[in-house]
């Protein structure tokens, strides 16, 4: 196809572009649905090593028990 027939087909309304706007939505999306998995998963494995280090006995002493008292 040479530049004259292009510039006819789409000002003829042959060579329609909503394939190409339909794809970029559609990887638009799916990037945002990926981000907000991915967020969620790291949210949730982060509260679980917050959990695992309170319960982590090396801090536990007798003087960090009772330093108010």
């Amino acid at each position: 196809m040479t530049i004259q027939e292009l510039i006819q087909l789409k000002y003829s309304g042959e060579l329609n572009q909503t394939i190409s706007y339909v794809n970029v939505t559609i990887q638009a999306v799916s990037v945002l649905i990926g981000g907000l998995l991915i967020w969620r998963f790291m949210s949730s494995w982060q509260r679980k090593k917050k959990l695992e280090r309170r319960r982590n006995p090396f801090f536990e002493s007798a003087y960090s028990k009772h330093w108010r008292k």
